[in-house]
């Protein structure tokens, strides 16, 4: 843990050389009126090529978009078709409160306990997000948070030793907020100096890990009705926001291919095995 955290933090004098400007600013891709946003992209079935080159790229394919698109449909799929020629594994690199709460929970004594006030903080990170956090709470986000890099970083030394990972959501540090997989602390401003300090930590690490290029991004499509058909247990508002947002993220140059979430699965997997297939020979 130690390690990350003090990479994160020497990367803190470069974080404003890659904050996005003009158009990609972080406050222009927050949608108007979230209750109505509608993506502005069309779904297509061939690799956006990035403008950067991308031979640098991890051995990953990421799978992004709203919840109720096919996200861990799709991953799932892949993981099964692809592990047929090659060694492939799943990694969900989202939140994991609920997660991390159910373990928290079995621990003697303090567990129960603690697990309340770890749900309790962790539902203020949607409830409130334009309040700056308190200690207590801004300190639970960045245990998330420190949570995800581990993940991030078990992902990446798995890469590195020719595994193929296939994963359900992908680190960004484009737009702040962890219901777009970016860092959550940064959504607002100011506090005190231990608030303020952890909001740089946690810039970092995001940094660090968007850095890291996946092979592909596969981004999916879907309209708020279909999503909340889905995914009832969730916001309208929710779900709206994020179909909004996701569309315009770059994912830092990575390849990207857009996909509708409402065509039949069986499609919606067979373009992703071309897209891999294209960009596995392509490297």
């Amino acid at each position: 843990m130690s390690s990350f955290l003090s990479n994160a933090s020497s990367a803190t004098p470069v974080l404003a050389s890659l904050e996005p400007k003009d158009s990609d600013d972080a406050s222009s891709l927050q949608p108007a009126d979230s209750s109505c946003a509608q993506p502005s992209h069309k779904a297509t079935s061939a690799p956006v090529k990035s403008t950067s080159h991308n031979s640098s790229s991890i051995n990953v394919v990421a799978v992004t978009g709203c919840d109720g698109s096919g996200k861990s449909t799709l991953a799932h799929s892949l993981v099964d078709a692809l592990g047929k020629n090659q060694q492939v594994e799943f990694m969900y690199l989202g939140q994991s409160s609920g997660k991390i709460g159910d373990w928290i929970g079995e621990l003697p004594i303090i567990g129960k306990a603690f697990k309340r006030f770890l749900v309790g903080k962790s539902k203020n990170v949607h409830d409130k997000p334009a309040s700056v956090p308190d200690v207590a709470t801004a300190t639970v986000i960045f245990l998330l948070s420190c949570w995800r890099a581990f993940k991030f970083f078990n992902m990446l030394e798995k890469s590195k030793k020719g595994t193929l990972i296939v994963t359900d959501r992908y680190p960004q540090d484009q737009v702040p907020g962890f219901r777009f997989d970016g860092a959550q602390l940064a959504k607002t401003e100011g506090g005190n100096a231990y608030v303020r300090q952890l909001r740089t930590w946690e810039k970092g690490m995001y940094t660090r890990m968007a850095n890291h290029l996946p092979l592909l991004v596969i981004r999916l499509d879907i309209d708020v009705e279909t999503a909340f058909s889905r995914k009832p247990d969730h916001s309208k508002e929710a779900l709206a926001q994020k179909i909004a947002v996701y569309p315009q993220l770059h994912f830092s140059g990575a390849d990207i291919l857009d996909l509708d979430g409402r065509d039949p699965a069986s499609q919606v997997l067979n373009e992703s095995l071309k897209a891999i297939e294209a960009r596995q020979t392509a490297r």
